[in-house]
């Protein structure tokens, strides 16, 4: 006699939709992708960087963990979201961040903007944007304290207390291509636009190479975590209003590519801007989030009293997502504007008889 085969199944609402890929997956993914940058801000700022950054990671996995053990709820660390949080902040911090300081942003970024809403999928801003703008809000002073990157600094410094003197040699302080002493005021950095393209520029941790996070979006694109519209939108905007209206005089393209190439634009169209959560679903808003993006990132470098308009520029429009997606949102399929018209005026004329 056979014996008889147990069958397993779930009961769902519909629609049945199966897939392969998981969040973890599309984690792991961004992981990846940020691992240029990474590199390249740990030869510039030294192993501090990666320490911050690691740091960062585990301080993120710990307050997820924690939080939803306290309120007894399933534990979602092996999603990776949490450690994905960690990386973006640290890649958004100054390199000479004391790690007490990073670790303070990273429980707002998670317990606050993601956690006490919900968790992930509920959050309506990015949690490692909201960490860093916290940050700014109480800490703006180490927040803004650049380095020159690899040159007459040593790179080892404050790698185990976590703190950086700014006396004597230990290292070596500049201003950001972005700083009132530079493109803020109209003026063109001393950085050549190669250094500036590689990341030899002073700036944070993961943002200060264009070059590798160009490659790691497009590694995005092609794996298909994210879609091109946004960063595309954003990029082009930025590109089209600062060749169109240079500061101080300065060639066209040349005040273009510096706009490009410095500051955390790069990183807040592929790494942020994209997030699945707090971006828009439709074609037409992921157009329109992209353009928002970039008309407040140049708005505020130019007549804002801060330098840099990435992060607060994307926090904005985070906020805007839902009326985005409603303006954005297509047409049902068969149904034509004037069938629309005839519905509603069908819809007033009831309501007055």
């Amino acid at each position: 006699m056979n014996e008889e085969k147990k069958l397993n199944l779930t009961v769902a609402s519909s629609p049945h939709v199966a897939s392969p890929i998981d969040t973890q997956n599309l984690m792991r993914d961004v992981l990846i992708a940020l691992v240029p940058a990474l590199i390249m801000g740990v030869v510039f700022f030294g192993p501090r960087a990666l320490v911050a950054t690691i740091i960062s990671v585990v301080a993120c996995e710990f307050f997820e963990w924690a939080y939803r053990k306290l309120m007894k709820k399933s534990c979602a660390n092996k999603d990776l979201s949490a450690a994905v949080t960690g990386v973006l902040l640290a890649f958004v911090c100054a390199p000479t961040l004391p790690y007490w300081m990073l670790i303070i942003g990273d429980f707002f970024a998670i317990v606050v903007v993601k956690q006490l809403f919900g968790g992930l999928g509920q959050n309506f801003m990015n949690p490692a944007l909201g960490g860093r703008a916290f940050l700014m809000l109480c800490y703006p002073v180490a927040m803004t304290t650049w380095i020159v990157p690899g040159i007459g600094a040593d790179k080892w410094a404050g790698l185990i207390s976590g703190e950086v003197t700014m006396a004597g040699a230990d290292i070596v302080t500049g201003a950001t291509p972005l700083s009132a002493d530079f493109m803020h005021g109209g003026l063109l950095p001393e950085a050549s636009l190669l250094d500036a393209f590689v990341g030899n520029v002073g700036g944070c941790i993961g943002e200060v190479s264009a070059l590798m996070l160009l490659l790691g979006g497009l590694y995005l694109i092609w794996r298909g975590v994210i879609r091109a519209r946004i960063p595309v939108a954003y990029i082009a905007t930025v590109a089209v209003l600062t060749f169109a209206f240079p500061m101080g005089g300065n060639d066209r393209l040349t005040w273009m590519l510096y706009q490009l190439c410095t500051g955390g634009l790069m990183l807040g169209a592929f790494f942020m801007a994209t997030d699945y959560v707090t971006s828009p679903v439709t074609k037409k808003g992921e157009v329109i989030f992209g353009i928002g993006c970039g008309l407040l990132t140049v708005f505020i470098r130019y007549f804002g009293g801060y330098p840099e308009g990435v992060s607060y520029s994307i926090l904005i429009m985070n906020c805007c997502v839902w009326l985005i997606d409603k303006v954005g949102k297509p047409n049902r399929y068969g149904v034509t504007k004037e069938m629309k018209a005839a519905a509603k005026a069908k819809a007033k004329a009831g309501k007055e008889g």
